[in-house]
């Protein structure tokens, strides 16, 4: 089953700009998803075992390497990847 994650991290640490993009660096060089970062978050999308483990790997490490932080994450039971959507008529109406 494909799946869809957007997370966002919050270090609570005064460096926490080279704290998101050394994560950031990490989930997009991570071969088992597709990944893709904004300013605001970034969408993990594939497998539903291969988007939970590199959740949670890098949920661990960013703990274990750079101590309290608030990860907020949302997941849909789908594949919404951009490349993947298909626009219909219905969905380009207001």
């Amino acid at each position: 089953m494909k799946i869809s994650a957007e997370i966002s991290l919050y270090p609570l640490d005064s460096e926490y700009l080279s704290i998101i993009k050394d994560i950031v660096g990490r989930l997009n060089q991570d071969q088992r998803v597709s990944c893709y970062t904004n300013t605001m978050s970034s969408q993990i999308f594939g497998q539903f075992d291969d988007v939970m483990d590199v959740v949670k790997e890098i949920l661990q490490y960013s703990f274990k390497t750079y101590g309290k932080q608030v990860l907020v994450a949302k997941f849909l039971n789908g594949d919404v990847e951009p490349n993947q959507i298909k626009e219909s008529k219905h969905s380009l109406e207001a």
